[in-house]
């Protein structure tokens, strides 16, 4: 099998450093990302590079009392074959019964774990306008599946496998045995694989989180302004925010930190209350598409002008997926000098790249950032400033530059960020 080889290949070879890391990366992702729950069932999904990771979670999962692991494992180059030669009907269709059936595994209390690793540029040179309709289709059927991964309704995580296309993106000049080593290296540091005991480093860690996000929710601040070299933006905040980093219990009891690694204190926008202008500082890579120099400018919440010099089709159909797709649905605080951040690597994975640098998010909005929301109706979550779409897409507006002040209910202003770092 193709991706096998390049896994073989890649790693110079198995090295027991690297079996011991891969295999703590494993018992990390089921231990502190997902808590898994003895008798409860795993839906994973991955790439076919991922499939050595996802054997080694697959045994920590069961050893940690797991019924039943179910791997759905995707195939990039076969995803590439659907551009070339599929028909024109097909760029609108989407396996609707499969995504169905993953919300229905997860109403029935299984958990949802992702094995990140994708080519950031598998889509670059095909039609926007396939990509785009591709892209809809795909967000229209994983909506079901989505509300409940959104709304916290289970308990999941995200962690990332490199491969040997990603790893070429990120170190374009070494060969690529080198490039997918390094590529694991970065991986394993930035997810604290390769400390003595990595569980307990992600449980002082995870505490460190919480208390950034306590020292916000005593603020309360109504806004956050953002000002840097092409931003200047304020963001106000729905009513009865709660601000949330690290791990969270879900609403089935179990907890879980859902991205590994995390850096990041987040919270929920107000769909109405964005004014200004904002400029990415990271390229965005999206669906299999690179989008550069994103600039915006919002109005009464609302995406009135967007261009990228690099992706922007792309970007103008992804803002006009929907309604919600133009307005935030999540604003993330994260220092210039984290760990990511520190690495001086762009992985051009959302995953990584989100937590080197604040960020904002178009499209659907966490709900579990409001105080006493559990049970709310679609339109009163609205009535509270909370965004809804198909999309959720983050991209980093955060740098070494940018300062960020708390506006208080009253119009009073503090500094919060100064050169991308805590006051």
């Amino acid at each position: 099998m193709t991706s096998t080889t390049a896994f073989t290949e890649g790693q110079s070879a198995q090295t027991p450093e690297f079996e011991r890391n891969l295999d703590r990366l494993a018992e990390v992702a089921v231990h502190a990302g997902l808590g898994l729950e003895p008798g409860q069932e795993l839906v994973m999904t991955a790439t076919l590079d991922g499939a050595p990771l996802a054997r080694r979670i697959t045994e920590h999962a069961y050893k940690a009392g797991a019924s039943l692991v179910t791997t759905l494992f995707s195939d990039e180059k076969s995803a590439l074959l659907r551009f070339h030669h599929a028909p024109d009907a097909s760029f609108d269709a989407a396996p609707s019964w499969l995504y169905e059936g993953m919300a229905q595994a997860f109403r029935s209390g299984a958990a949802r774990l992702a094995i990140t690793g994708n080519d950031p540029a598998l889509l670059s040179r095909e039609d926007p306008e396939k990509v785009s309709r591709v892209n809809r289709a795909t967000s229209k059927a994983y909506r079901p599946a989505l509300e409940l991964i959104a709304s916290h309704q289970i308990n999941w995580t995200i962690v990332a496998c490199a491969t040997p296309e990603w790893a070429a993106t990120v170190f374009p000049g070494l060969p690529q045995d080198q490039a997918l080593a390094r590529l694991w290296e970065a991986i394993f540091a930035a997810s604290r694989a390769d400390l003595p005991d990595p569980v307990a480093a992600w449980k002082s860690h995870d505490a460190t989180l919480h208390a950034r996000a306590a020292r916000l929710n005593e603020k309360r601040y109504a806004a956050l302004h953002f000002r840097a070299p092409g931003t200047d933006l304020r963001i106000g905040l729905a009513g009865g925010h709660l601000w949330l980093g690290g791990g969270t219990t879900a609403r089935n009891g179990l907890y879980c930190i859902p991205n590994m690694p995390t850096e990041e204190v987040f919270t929920t926008p107000h769909k109405d209350r964005v004014e200004g202008r904002v400029t990415s500082t990271k390229p965005l890579s999206y669906q299999g598409t690179m989008i550069e120099e994103i600039s915006v400018r919002f109005e009464g919440g609302k995406i009135v002008e967007a261009r990228a010099t690099r992706g922007n089709q792309v970007l103008q159909r992804m803002i006009e997926t929907d309604e919600g797709a133009r307005r935030l649905g999540e604003v993330a605080l994260v220092p210039h000098s984290s760990p990511i951040a520190s690495s001086g690597l762009l992985f051009m994975n959302t995953l990584f790249d989100e937590n080197a640098a604040s960020h904002i998010a178009l499209g659907q909005a966490y709900s579990t950032c409001l105080k006493d929301a559990e049970g709310l109706t679609k339109e009163q979550l609205a009535a509270r400033g909370v965004n809804s779409s198909l999309i959720h897409v983050d991209w980093m507006i955060g740098s070494d530059r940018v300062d960020v002040d708390g506006i208080g209910a009253a119009g009073d202003s503090e500094p919060v960020m100064r050169a991308g770092e805590w006051v």
